[in-house]
């Protein structure tokens, strides 16, 4: 934690508290905001797209090309791994839309099954033609945008999802957490649900999981596979922690298993952990983002076995509830929260 502050580039956006950010798999200067305004409680949303430019010191320039106005706040968004021109955006209005960045106002395709806030969206980076999207309902449901319906529905928890994520080492494996305080990780080859002549997963959908494992007894509101571990999940939630997590014994064929060994707990927050994420770059740094106004960074290897804080950012005004690495420009993060800023630093 020692040294200077990183000079942050900053973007306000007056009027729209940020929500989630994700930076294009395709263009390294690309980044896309899922916003909202009045904090999510009530009223439109807005997507917006931002080029971030570097400086010849080194320090990066943020400015928005486009945005696009929805008639209800937006909660997440992910960017399209086949497409380089298209992103899923999620509503709080239920609502999920296909949005291609080279036309003006519409979506290109909208769809309309869960029947409350769509809190997550993430599309698979090795099954490139599917996403999947977490609603405050309990379902989870995949998607491929050349369909009018979802191909698949998890009854992942009987409470809220706030997050469903797609494991990057394993194109069938998908992480949930919850309102509950747990983590599910689901097997979506296994036929969990009942099929038949007259059944279907929307009727019956998959509600058996490989693995569940008790990560508190508060919300969890984030989790993040490890990009080069591929049993090594992390979460964060209402218990200021984030924690990590050793889900190894998940085998094919196993189902209502619960387990996961907790390897680290991480200790400094001083409110809710709201996201987290796992570096691109390296496999023990960390990034947490947190209702304390602070994006966190840490090693998990540490000295001695034992993680290190390696550094705060606090230039936030208000809830920090989104982070991203940049997925070309290792050590290069961003932020975004309440305060309506979007804040891009190299740590």
């Amino acid at each position: 934690m020692s040294g200077p502050r990183p000079q942050a580039a900053i973007l306000h956006t007056p009027g729209f508290a940020h929500y989630s950010l994700a930076w294009s798999p395709f263009h390294t200067t690309r980044l896309a905001l899922a916003s909202s305004a009045n904090y999510g409680l009530v009223g439109n949303g807005r997507l917006h797209l931002v080029t971030v430019s570097q400086r010849p010191d080194g320090t990066h320039n943020l400015a928005v090309d486009r945005y696009y106005e929805t008639q209800d706040g937006l909660y997440d968004v992910t960017w399209s791994e086949v497409h380089e021109n298209q992103l899923v955006t999620a509503s709080g209005d239920g609502s999920i839309k296909l949005w291609d960045i080279m036309l003006k106002d519409l979506p290109i395709r909208a769809w309309q099954e869960h029947s409350r806030e769509v809190f997550s969206v993430n599309w698979s980076n090795i099954k490139k033609d599917v996403f999947v999207s977490s609603s405050w309902e309990g379902t989870v449901k995949l998607w491929t945008p050349d369909r009018p319906r979802s191909i698949l529905t998890l009854q992942a928890h009987h409470s809220c999802v706030y997050q469903a994520l797609f494991s990057p080492h394993h194109p069938d494996l998908i992480a949930t957490c919850s309102t509950d305080g747990t983590m599910k990780i689901f097997d979506i080859r296994e036929p969990s649900y009942v099929t038949g002549p007259n059944t279907n997963s929307f009727t019956h959908p998959m509600t058996a999981a490989a693995l569940t494992v008790p990560v508190s007894p508060t919300e969890v509101l984030s989790i993040d596979w490890n990009k080069y571990r591929s049993h090594v999940l992390a979460s964060g939630g209402v218990d200021k922690m984030a924690k990590v997590w050793d889900c190894r014994m998940v085998r094919p064929g196993e189902v209502n298993k619960v387990g996961g060994v907790c390897e680290t707990q991480l200790l400094g927050h001083e409110y809710a952990v709201r996201k987290l994420q796992w570096s691109p770059h390296r496999a023990d740094v960390l990034a947490t983002a947190s209702y304390d106004m602070t994006c966190r960074i840490w090693s998990t290897a540490g000295v001695s076995d034992r993680p290190q804080l390696m550094y705060i950012h606090d230039p936030h005004t208000e809830f920090v509830v989104g982070c991203s690495w940049s997925l070309y420009e290792e050590g290069v993060l961003a932020s975004c929260g309440w305060d309506s800023r979007l804040n891009v630093f190299r740590v």
